[in-house]
């Protein structure tokens, strides 16, 4: 049994995308980040700061994208979406998967809100970077570890979609666009796309 922890068009969206992928059967535990006095305590149980995403899976909790992407990969390996052991593309799917959580969601987080900040004194570095990373990467390769789709698209792909296209903090380059481009005409992107909005 897999219950997928959710609040539509949030960062969670992106597990949705990716069990969409999978093609593996879930169930959904809406979580309302918005609700007038915020997520009840009880939820802390499942994630400790009552964030979203989180599975449980066959009694197994697991919270934060990167884990829960890696984790269901694993689990599922039919769908062929990680690289496996020894496949020379693990260690950069593994370091997309790190650098989009550790990197790319809080240089996003903090240009979307306007901080300011000392770069020096973070560890996720700046904004500006940390584009010029994925804007190289996406010029040399269609995803972000070679030339085939992988779960690390998932995640980096949302981000860039939420960064771009939604809140526009960019102005989309051709190579980010078309990136997009081929990640939207996915058919699991869609569905994901239409049960959120649903």
């Amino acid at each position: 049994m897999l219950t997928f922890h959710h609040c539509p068009q949030t960062r969670s969206s992106s597990v949705r995308w990716l069990l969409e992928e999978l093609g593996v059967d879930y169930t959904v535990e809406r979580v309302d980040l918005r609700a007038e006095g915020g997520v009840p305590d009880a939820y802390r149980a499942v994630q400790p700061h009552k964030k979203v995403p989180a599975i449980i899976h066959d009694g197994v909790t697991v919270t934060e994208r990167s884990a829960i992407t890696i984790y269901l990969c694993d689990a599922f390996p039919e769908a062929g979406l990680a690289p496996a052991i020894g496949d020379p593309r693990r260690g950069p799917y593994l370091s997309w998967l790190a650098y989009s959580d550790a990197v790319m969601d809080p240089n996003i987080a903090a240009r979307f809100n306007k901080w300011q900040y000392d770069a020096r004194t973070v560890s996720f570095g700046t904004f500006e970077d940390m584009l010029a990373h994925v804007e190289r990467t996406l010029a040399a390769h269609d995803y972000v570890t070679g030339d085939t789709f992988t779960a690390a698209d998932v995640q980096v792909g949302s981000l860039l979609n939420w960064t771009v296209r939604v809140f526009k903090l960019v102005p989309e380059s051709p190579a980010i666009g078309a990136y997009l481009d081929r990640l939207q005409a996915r058919e699991a992107f869609q569905r994901a796309q239409a049960l959120d909005a649903a």
